[in-house]
């Protein structure tokens, strides 16, 4: 599943209030990021993707993948042409990678950063 368009980050605290009912008792939301209409939330506990689907984007998907079944990630860093940074997340079970780009003015270092410290638990 590959989504288009550029992310940034957006404030944790406005995405846990945004996207409270989506969450466990306890869930915290990490870090959040905002991709044209779709956003990506990393909790204490998972990655959750939200695809708003459609020309409304009123039909929306929430894909939420326990970090226990990422199985490897890559980051590609923005260059001096290509100035998006690329996270690709490997899940068990599937061979296509999921894969998010990002502005040059997201740290991809804090993404990995944040994949690390829950993926390698």
């Amino acid at each position: 599943m590959a989504l288009f368009g550029n992310a940034h980050s957006i404030d944790p605290g406005s995405a846990q209030q945004q996207y409270a009912r989506l969450l466990g008792q306890g869930e915290q939301v990490y870090a959040a990021y905002l991709l044209i209409r779709d956003t990506i939330l990393f909790t204490d506990r998972r990655l959750i993707l939200i695809d708003k689907q459609g020309i409304t984007g009123k039909k929306v998907e929430y894909h939420s993948i326990p970090y226990r079944s990422i199985t490897h990630f890559a980051v590609e860093t923005a260059g001096t042409f290509d100035l998006d940074a690329e996270l690709k997340i490997w899940i068990s079970g599937t061979s296509a990678p999921v894969e998010k780009t990002f502005t040059k003015g997201v740290d991809i270092y804090e993404v990995q950063a944040i994949l690390t410290q829950f993926v390698a638990r």
